[in-house]
């Protein structure tokens, strides 16, 4: 006769003669305490303030349950814990945790949560550009570019002398029939091809594009925008533009020699490019064949397309021989031969742009950057967003309070893992909410000086 069991409780084997029993009926308890650590973070850079001022509530204050910074703040901070699907909040509502960072431990009304559930914030998502009878809440897109570069900004104390811009596109695949869903052959499926800027490990700019385009277009007016804003607040700055061969175009390099803005692109290789190293080639595969080991060498020379530069310009060429084959690499760039020789110019400035490529595998890996299912493109954009805050959010944990322990460098799932997934008992008395957290967390030191780190900051 089969065993009568409860559905709710889960027996397991037995431990020194005792029976081990689970159910989920422990009440207020959390398995995210440590996003106290974001809430502290969030109150140092104010971004869900600064997110939420990008929005028109056009509801009637004396009708709803849930504000939109509160809105803001849940969508973010779910994606940052690792809940990128909006149904995850119809039990994510209720949870303690997240009701002390919203500032809201019970709703007004009776039958509603501390927190929104999906539906409410679908309707976030789906914010229009104006408010309308049925879609009281508009996203102003102009507002939230701007805030991403504000945000960089403020992290700085003072005017740094040089700052570099990295720009990158990337494949976001798609699995539906989202708007504005395009084959890209090179990456073999459908997909949007988002345009992304980063300075160091500083977001500034995640803009959601169609993939039938050409991997620069539009990053000229994205990086006259930014650097318009970063100008009117550093205006002796000096600016490098950094980009893999995608971006060495005309128009782009042109704009940038009109506006003091120095570039540095990959440059495609062809016949007339391989033809300008053949003697390092030659010196290359020698040098290598010599010593069994990969051998390269540099010049540096001045060039020109046969008719679609308007002006010759420095190029880099990187003779390489390894593995028995050539390598060769070009770039082009405004920087001068006195400033940054070529071998320089090549391996330790133009290649440190790889490093963009692990900032954007954050975003999309680890925060969800390309869950972009919805039907509209300007939804979608709007979840990158959402996305791109989550990572700021994480980065600026990273840089204020993580800045002296071994997470200094973690990336944001590691940081998610090790210091935000943490259980905790939630008590609720008049007087206090005390969270409990794991005796046995392993990282209670790298916790307690991030927390000591963002109220000096806050201070």
């Amino acid at each position: 006769m089969p065993t009568e069991c409860s559905p709710e409780l889960f027996d397991f084997a037995r431990v020194e003669g005792r029976a081990v029993v689970a159910a989920f009926d422990g009440g207020r308890i959390t398995s995210e305490a440590g996003a106290l650590l974001l809430g502290a973070t969030d109150r140092v850079i104010g971004l869900t303030r600064r997110l939420a001022a990008c929005f028109t509530d056009a509801r009637n204050p004396d009708l709803i349950e849930h504000d939109v910074e509160t809105l803001v703040m849940q969508r973010v901070v779910g994606i940052a814990l690792g809940y990128e699907d909006l149904s995850d909040h119809d039990e994510l509502r209720h949870d303690p945790v997240m009701a002390v960072l919203a500032g809201k431990l019970a709703a007004r009304r009776s039958d509603c949560a501390p927190l929104a559930g999906k539906s409410t914030l679908n309707r976030l998502e789906l914010s229009r550009p104006q408010p309308t009878r049925y879609a009281k809440l508009a996203a102003n897109p102009d507002a939230m570019e701007a805030m991403f570069v504000d945000l960089f900004l403020d992290a700085h104390k003072k005017a740094p002398a040089q700052i570099t811009l990295d720009l990158d596109a990337t494949d976001d695949p798609l699995h539906g029939h989202q708007e504005g869903r395009f084959f890209h052959g090179y990456y073999d499926c459908y997909c949007y091809l988002p345009l992304y800027v980063f300075c160091g490990r500083h977001l500034l700019a995640a803009r959601l594009r169609r993939s039938d385009i050409d991997a620069a277009a539009g990053s000229i007016e994205e990086i006259e925008r930014i650097v318009r804003r970063i100008r009117a607040r550093w205006p002796r700055v000096r600016i490098l533009l950094r980009a893999d061969s995608g971006f060495a175009r005309e128009a782009l390099m042109a704009w940038c020699e009109a506006n003091r803005v120095d570039y540095l692109f990959g440059l495609a290789r062809n016949a007339r490019l391989v033809g300008e190293i053949e003697t390092e080639m030659a010196h290359a595969r020698a040098e290598s064949e010599a010593s069994g080991k990969p051998a390269r060498c540099f010049r540096d020379f001045t060039w020109s397309t046969l008719d679609s530069w308007s002006r010759a310009r420095r190029v880099v060429g990187k003779a390489e021989w390894t593995g028995g084959e050539a390598n060769p690499r070009f770039v082009v760039t405004s920087l001068k031969a006195a400033g940054a020789e070529a071998r320089h110019l090549y391996e330790a400035i133009y290649c440190a742009r790889g490093e963009m490529e692990n900032r954007i595998k954050e975003c999309q890996l680890d925060l969800f950057a390309d869950r972009t299912s919805a039907a509209t493109m300007r939804a979608n954009q709007l979840r990158l967003w959402f996305a791109s805050a989550a990572y700021v959010l994480l980065c600026a944990l990273r840089r204020i309070g993580l800045a002296h322990t071994q997470f200094a460098a973690a990336t944001c799932g590691t940081i998610r893992l090790k210091l935000l997934k943490i259980g905790a008992l939630v008590r609720i008395s008049v007087r206090r909410v005390t969270i409990a957290m794991a005796s046995a967390c392993p990282w209670q030191h790298e916790f307690a000086l991030a927390h000591a780190m963002l109220r000096n900051a806050a201070a």
